[in-house]
């Protein structure tokens, strides 16, 4: 390979490195939120967020152009193209990623009954928390080349759905409120919103983790069954 070709794949790494601290940073600011119990977020967090997420916006748009240019006019072959690849689909689940922050961030104060976001919070915070932990280990499967990262944020996703159903039916058993009352139904459907969005979160992490295995092997497993990754 030769000079300029490399430090163009390096410097692509690298500013894929500094892309998903930021998503990460974010999500360290969500776990803050729910963690707290409280529905008013703070002005000096909410400020952050979305600072942050105007910089994603237009740091996604030029990584991603980056990668385009880097295969364009270096013409990397096998396994360098496989990573650009890779990294230009994690670039695009990890801005989505960013994003469902901001769903859940704008769905918070919407919910209007506090009892029932008070019940639920305990269990939305284990299940960001997992979730977060696959984000982080699915970046890391591929900035440290590590299949088993990979495979253990692929194997993890549906420990989220589970949790996902779970949620839901604890809030409506606990709640002990009429399930016909509009603000219960509207704090219900925020509240879904929620989790369906964490879930998401989940499902991006995992898309990042089989692009790892595809930059790393050359293996799309993104149709088959777990068990079989």
């Amino acid at each position: 390979m030769n000079i300029k070709k490399e430090n163009a794949i390096l410097e692509v790494i690298e500013k894929f490195s500094d892309y998903s601290e930021l998503i990460l940073h974010q999500l360290t600011l969500l776990e803050k939120i729910i963690n707290s119990g409280s529905q008013l977020i703070p002005s000096d967090i909410l400020e952050e967020i979305m600072s942050n997420e105007e910089k994603s916006d237009k740091f996604e748009i030029k990584l991603s152009e980056k990668i385009i240019n880097t295969i364009v006019l270096q013409q990397p072959l096998a396994s360098d193209l496989r990573k650009l690849m890779a990294c230009y689909q994690m670039v695009i689940n990890l801005e989505r990623i960013g994003d469902l922050v901001i769903n859940i961030v704008n769905f918070i104060p919407k919910i209007k009954d506090q009892e029932i976001y008070g019940i639920m919070t305990d269990v939305i915070y284990n299940m960001l928390i997992v979730t977060q932990n696959m984000v982080q280990k699915s970046i890391l499967s591929f900035t440290q080349g590590d299949r088993e990262y990979a495979i253990w944020t692929i194997k993890n996703d549906p420990v989220v759905d589970e949790m996902n159903q779970k949620l839901v039916k604890k809030v409506i058993s606990k709640s002990g409120l009429p399930e016909e009352t509009r603000q219960i139904l509207l704090s219900f459907i925020h509240t879904n919103s929620i989790i369906s969005s964490i879930e998401r979160i989940a499902d991006h992490a995992t898309n990042v983790a089989e692009a790892t295995i595809y930059a790393l092997d050359g293996t799309d497993i993104r149709h088959q069954n777990k068990e079989e990754k």
